[in-house]
């Protein structure tokens, strides 16, 4: 009984036997972490859904929701409690499709939600609302939040086509129908888009406003998710060549000319005052 009492003692300090243990017992960890993560990832959990597709600034009701499980990896940012969405609102730059899920930062309070789509725009920029329609909209695939790209489409003194891109990363503020509503607002059939409005510096609005009385064709171009994400650069003209083109072909009416219409206008006002009295 000793001899075997000794040698397990010497089996359990042999070196090599505790490096054996050691990896096994490591194995057996790394085992059990992995089973357990696949078992958190697969096993279902309960999540709310949207039952039709729910546009921005909506109230949410008990009746445009459902709860359903699905694997628990895909709701980590989700909602997974009805109380948690019911008598709040979707936010205004979210669309929740049909079955889709709200994640956080897609549900705000009225508190919350911005009360004018115009209330934060930056200084010394002007709202301007660009006509589109289903084709330029992409099938109402831009949302407000979005950013865009304008894109121009002409002729040159030649007659020949001009397409270029004109100016870049502009922020959509909201899209709206021909009676001037949120098209997205709307539990039922989304209506057709009318206007894309947006801001952008004084200069840039005079310039389109000078580009559209022209007769050319401005149209919005979408981008990808990082340019909706601010991953952009500032509201700029890209093509120097359309820019001076189209302030070619208009006259600006500065501070100097403002002044000397009203002398003008004084001195003729003076001249018929004098004429009226025999002066």
């Amino acid at each position: 009984m000793r001899s075997i009492l000794i040698g397990v003692k010497r089996f359990l300090t042999n070196k090599n036997t505790i490096t054996i243990i050691a990896i096994l017992g490591s194995l057996l960890l790394l085992y059990g972490a992995y089973n357990k993560r696949i078992e958190d990832a697969t096993s279902p959990k309960a999540v709310v859904v949207a039952i039709n597709e729910i546009g921005p600034r909506t109230y949410i009701t008990n009746d445009l929701i459902s709860v359903k499980k699905i694997p628990g990896s895909v709701i980590e940012s989700a909602y997974a409690s009805t109380s948690d969405v019911i008598g709040k609102y979707v936010s205004n730059d979210a669309v929740i499709p049909a079955n889709g899920m709200f994640y956080k930062g897609m549900v705000k309070t009225w508190e919350e939600l911005p009360r004018s789509v115009y209330g934060d725009i930056p200084n010394g920029n002007t709202v301007i609302a660009l006509e589109v329609d289903l084709d330029k909209t992409y099938g109402n695939s831009i949302f407000p939040g979005n950013y865009i790209d304008l894109y121009y489409r002409g002729r040159n003194k030649d007659g020949a086509v001009m397409i270029q891109k004109f100016i870049e990363s502009i922020k959509v503020l909201a899209v709206l129908d021909s009676a001037g509503k949120n098209v997205f607002e709307t539990n039922g059939a989304l209506q057709s888009p009318r206007y894309l409005m947006f801001s952008v510096p004084e200069d840039l609005h005079l310039l389109l406003r000078k580009a559209v009385l022209l007769g050319s064709d401005i149209f919005p171009v979408p981008r990808n998710a990082n340019y909706s994400n601010g991953v952009t650069k500032n509201t700029r003209v890209v093509c120097t060549y359309l820019k001076e083109y189209i302030l070619n072909q208009a006259v600006d009416v500065n501070a100097k000319d403002d002044k000397l219409i009203i002398q003008e206008g004084s001195k003729i006002d003076t001249m018929e005052s004098n004429l009226e009295s025999g002066n």
